[in-house]
């Protein structure tokens, strides 16, 4: 009887972490590939000293692209935008060994 249960709970925990992780995407394939690269280099690559700070700007970045994703004449531009910030953000992070 307690494997079905685990079995349940497991289920519906991979749906809410499903379900989160797809509500923070920006819905711009190249803003989100950069910001799922990017955190990905901060929570393992980043000192955990430095975190912090990575991670406050990484919030903000990808709070404001997701709100510009919602206004068709900024969304139009979000894409060069993320490929820029990318090619930015490879450069200054490589320093961490991290790689875009």
């Amino acid at each position: 009887m307690v494997r079905p249960a685990c079995l349940v709970a497991a289920v519906g925990l991979q749906v809410s972490l499903t379900t989160g992780l797809a509500a923070q995407t920006v819905g711009i394939a190249v803003c989100d590939d950069f910001l799922k690269k990017y955190e990905a280099c901060v929570t393992t690559n980043v000192p955990e000293a430095q975190r912090t700070m990575f991670k406050g700007q990484f919030d903000q970045m990808r709070k404001m692209w997701s709100d510009a994703a919602k206004n068709p004449s900024a969304k139009t531009t979000l894409e060069g935008t993320c490929k820029q910030s990318a090619e930015q953000m490879k450069t200054s992070m490589s320093s961490f060994g991290c790689t875009f």
